[in-house]
């Protein structure tokens, strides 16, 4: 697949994902008079079938990344070049951002405006490395073993740890980025962003070596290095 597909399929995964993420936020806080239980609750099905959704759509062309962490992740196993990475990481970011003022033109909010929403904190933090760490784990041991089950094992695993993390797990430096400038229920004060990149880059570095050693990658033959 050339270059230029797989970037815009990151920028428009990326965008799309932050279109749900946020667009779902507004939609269940206006909904759910101050539940923020049920707010919550509709947020996190969003997303997941969102991510299901999108996964499937794109993952074909690009590895349907739409983080970061996940392709920092792919170049330290050798499935992604490292000269790929920054353009992927910078596609990601601004489709993020292109997918807040998605959201935000929906529900007639301003394109961008930073979020008050105080996410900081050492329970937050570690939230966020748990979280990150989850979602690695997740990708290497599925895609190694049962890769058709990928995209839902992923969406099953977000959905979850919105629940049983602190943070709500955004898991993705991109998303988190983004989220800055949306002042909603899926917000995140622009001050406290590096603590929640920093955490979630800690946290996909340690299970992307753990678990390239429990699942190794399979040994390329001559045949294949000679086909390639």
């Amino acid at each position: 697949m050339s270059m230029a597909k797989r970037l815009v399929s990151e920028g428009l995964g990326s965008a799309l994902l932050l279109a749900v993420v946020v667009g779902s936020g507004i939609m269940a806080e206006r909904l759910a008079a101050g539940n923020t239980a049920i707010a919550l609750l509709a947020n996190s099905i969003a997303t997941g079938a969102g991510l299901i959704a999108l996964i499937l759509m794109l993952g074909t062309i690009s590895g349907a990344h739409f983080n970061p962490v996940v392709t920092l992740s792919a170049a330290w196993q050798k499935n992604i070049p490292w000269p790929e990475v920054l353009p992927y990481i910078v596609v990601q970011i601004a489709g993020a951002f292109a997918g807040v003022a998605m959201a935000h033109g929906m529900f007639g909010e301003p394109l961008f405006f930073a979020s008050a929403h105080v996410r900081t904190g050492w329970a937050q933090w570690w939230s966020e490395s748990v979280a990150s760490f989850g979602l690695i784990a997740v990708i290497i041991s599925t895609s190694r073993t049962r890769p058709g089950v990928t995209p839902f094992a992923v969406a099953a695993y977000i959905t979850a740890a919105y629940w049983f993390t602190s943070s709500t797990s955004f898991a993705n430096p991109a998303v988190t980025l983004a989220r800055a400038a949306s002042d909603t229920f899926a917000g995140i004060r622009p001050a406290d962003v590096p603590g929640f990149i920093i955490a979630q880059l800690c946290g996909a570095a340690l299970a992307t070596g753990l678990f390239s050693w429990l699942y190794p990658a399979p040994a390329v033959t001559h045949t294949e290095q000679a086909e390639g």
